[in-house]
């Protein structure tokens, strides 16, 4: 070997031992897996948070355990229960009263006792009817009352009773038997023999109290995508409302503007040539309209959000803690997401943020279309809320948590994953100022927020609730609808109420209107409710006394009345409304939070209608009444199958009490009117589709709050900006985590 030969392998050796040494370095610099960081002072809990939790599936299983064995009467699972039968209909956590609560929470009391609350179908009685339980002490009950006549006045009426899935399953098996008798029609119309052929209920279900009698549309069925805007022009009327199914009958038929009284009569009119019939050809599963499969191949991967030193929230049993912010959540099976004890630096500001309804009411000139008001509370808003799929419904780092109910079956089930929590980037600043004049600085603040989100799919459509909490004390909740439209088979004027969209799809015009509970606590329990807006007055000037000029000024006014206080659906509201508590700020102002509503609802159902009364919340954007113990819902979910005797008027609520210093609730309606067009297909977007309202503080803290943010940016001429001591920004580099992504699973259809 030469000298030449021996120094490139030498140099050679030494460059593989450099590459070597900087590998190991940078393994040894390698950013850490994000952790969530320690709680911050005051964050510490002591499960006090538990008194509002939701039932864990061993005290639900305890409940239906203690039911069955203490009531003395047969219950059959209502998983397969018939109308005729007994049984647990459902079961949740029994809140109780606020001031037991808050004797527990704040004066040091005992502990409430946990309790549930379980409904029952009583069907096996000579009077049959729907009875309500308290049942406790859990986890080991040893007794339960009847609160129904306590809370409704009496017993409710057995009609009144959603429908559940065993009762559904016989419809269907009566449809799909009263379909084969009309085989030519069904050929010629639909390409089908009536098996491949999906329906979908409406509701309410007839004209007076005491009916059962339900439209079911028909719609051509294609696995793996939405039927609803798919249909064939059949509709059935169903009546139901005897114990015995096997007295169930179709009452009529509906097909393309025509009225037949069995499917015998419209097979007769078929084979008379008496009837015109539009052909609706069965869809192919690759070309049918409304799918959601993806035509391109995926792309590149979309911008990730992700915590660059690890989540900066704290979840513990059902509270979440963030920057200052303490909120304890929970999900009622009917209503959907509810959040408690919501405080802000150690201080509550609402007591109760709940979701109480979403109505969907819809316009047609088919039978289906024209009579059905979804109220969707009776359908199950926290019930279907199925799994989040990580990466598009919620960020892909997000915390997801489970919900566990108890309804139509004697045994718990979960929604796993189907709550999620996250911090999120607005991309906008949340506050800023760059100074160009006497000096020069930037001084700004991220708007980051923490969101609690569930997402619920009634039937066709999907509604995205956002619980948002923002670094300046505001609290901002939101709403999006999503998912596919309802339709009607389009004929005749059918363009008078809504948009075609299919071939033979009409988009129905329809309104979403959702109502919240607030009960806002703003310095203690005792409000007032003020409003500050604007008017203008002719003045002199003072400086030139011959000229005039508008000066606007400040109009306050406290309202005294809960009449004062019950503003009109589409009635302006004052610009500004608050909450006022009993002591000012440091500048003589009463601590306050604003209600401001951000909506454009369509219009409220005519009080002349024999059923406005069970929606009477809708006649109001914001209402405003004493808190009560016997008024904690806005509605019912018996008000669905007899809105014409409603088991609960909100309308009864608003009695002009005095409503200064009292302990009070705002009620408030949000929505939008939606007539479908093209691009509803295949599915209505959330872009525009979003309303809400926000409670920001007013006069409540003597500065904004989030001047105490440790994620505030100064830096002025002066200092050299990319400094990582002089801008928290520059430290990015050094100081990210790398995201440690879980793997995407998806385990939603499994508790279907």
């Amino acid at each position: 070997m030469n000298v030449k030969t021996a120094l490139i392998l030498l140099l050679l050796a030494l460059a593989t031992i450099f590459a070597l040494v900087c590998v190991l370095l940078t393994r040894g610099r390698a950013p850490s897996t994000c952790q969530h960081q320690p709680p911050q002072p005051g964050d510490t809990d002591d499960g006090r948070s538990l008194v509002f939790a939701d039932l864990t599936p061993e005290e639900l299983a305890q409940v239906v355990r203690y039911l069955q064995g203490s009531l003395g009467v047969p219950l059959v699972d209502a998983s397969r229960a018939k109308p005729s039968d007994n049984c647990i209909a459902s079961v949740d956590v029994q809140v109780p009263a606020k001031a037991e609560v808050l004797r527990f929470l704040d004066g040091g009391g005992a502990r409430p006792p946990r309790e549930a609350l379980a409904v029952l179908y009583f069907g096996d009685q000579a009077d049959p009817n729907v009875t309500e339980y308290v049942v406790g002490p859990l986890p080991t009950p040893t007794y339960h009352r009847d609160v129904t006549v306590q809370k409704y006045g009496g017993k409710v009426p057995y009609h009144r009773r959603p429908v559940t899935g065993v009762e559904y399953a016989a419809i269907n098996a009566l449809i799909q038997r009263e379909l084969r008798k009309a085989p030519r029609f069904l050929a010629a119309c639909c390409a089908s023999d009536g098996t491949d052929l999906a329906t979908l209920t409406t509701a309410p279900r007839g004209f007076k109290s005491g009916d059962r009698a339900t439209w079911f549309v028909l719609f051509h069925g294609v696995v793996g995508t939405g039927y609803y805007i798919l249909p064939v022009g059949l509709e059935v009327l169903v009546e139901h409302r005897e114990l015995n199914v096997s007295r169930w009958h179709l009452h009529q038929v509906f097909y393309n503007g025509h009225y037949f009284s069995s499917t015998e009569e419209l097979e007769d009119a078929f084979v008379a040539n008496s009837l015109e019939v539009v052909r609706v050809e069965k869809p192919r599963e690759d070309t049918v309209m409304g799918s959601m499969r993806p035509r391109r191949p995926p792309g590149a991967p979309g911008p990730l959000q992700y915590e660059p030193q690890g989540p900066r929230y704290s979840i513990r049993d059902n509270r979440v803690t963030f920057q200052g912010w303490s909120i304890t959540f929970g999900m009622n099976p009917n209503t959907g997401p509810r959040l408690f004890d919501i405080r802000y630096r150690g201080e509550r500001i609402i007591y109760e943020l709940s979701l109480q309804e979403a109505l969907a009411l819809y316009g047609s000139n088919c039978p289906g279309g024209m009579s059905t008001r979804y109220l969707d509370g009776s359908f199950g808003i926290g019930r279907f809320a199925y799994e989040l799929v990580r990466g598009i419904d919620c960020p892909y780092t997000a915390t997801y948590v489970d919900r566990h109910y108890l309804a139509e079956s004697d045994i718990p089930r979960t929604n796993q994953n189907s709550l999620c929590v996250f911090e999120h980037d607005a991309a906008l600043p949340l506050r800023r100022h760059f100074s160009d004049t006497q000096s020069l600085y930037y001084g700004g603040l991220q708007k980051n927020t923490l969101v609690i989100r569930a997402v619920s799919t009634i039937i066709n459509y999907d509604y995205i609730w956002d619980f948002m909490f923002y670094s300046n004390g505001a609290v901002e909740v939101r709403v999006h609808a999503t998912g596919y439209i309802s339709s009607s088979f389009l004929h005749g004027r059918g363009t008078d109420y809504g948009n075609k969209v299919g071939p033979h799809t009409l988009g129905t015009m329809h309104l979403h209107h959702m109502h919240y509970k607030v009960d806002l606590d703003v310095g203690g329990q005792l409000n007032s409710l003020e409003s500050h807006d604007m008017a203008y007055k002719l003045v002199r000037d003072p400086w030139s006394l011959q000229n005039t000029f508008e000066q606007p000024f400040l109009h306050r006014e406290r309202l005294e009345r809960e009449n004062e206080a019950a503003f009109l659906l589409n009635a302006p509201l004052p610009r500004y409304l608050s909450f006022a508590g009993p002591k000012p700020n440091r500048w003589g102002h009463p601590r306050s939070y604003r209600v401001q509503v951000v909506s454009f609802p369509g219009e409220h159902l005519p009080t002349s209608s024999p059923m406005e009364r069970a929606i009477s919340w809708g006649r109001y954007k914001l209402a405003v009444t004493r808190r009560k113990e016997e008024e904690p819902t806005s509605t019912s979910v018996y008000n669905q199958n007899d809105p014409w005797t409603p088991t609960v008027a909100f309308a009864d609520f608003i009695d002009n009490e005095t409503i200064t210093n009292e302990d009070l609730v705002a009620w408030i309606s949000v929505g939008f009117l939606h007539i479908p067009h093209a691009e509803d297909i295949p599915n209505t977007v959330t872009v525009g589709n979003g309303v809400g309202f926000f409670l920001r503080p007013y006069n409540y803290f003597d500065e904004d709050p989030s001047v105490d943010s440790p994620d505030s940016i100064y830096f002025s001429s002066e200092q050299e900006a990319g400094a990582c001591g002089t801008t928290p920004l520059a430290c990015l580099p050094a100081a990210a985590c790398a995201p440690h992504l879980p793997p995407f699973r998806y385990g939603g259809f499994l508790n279907i």
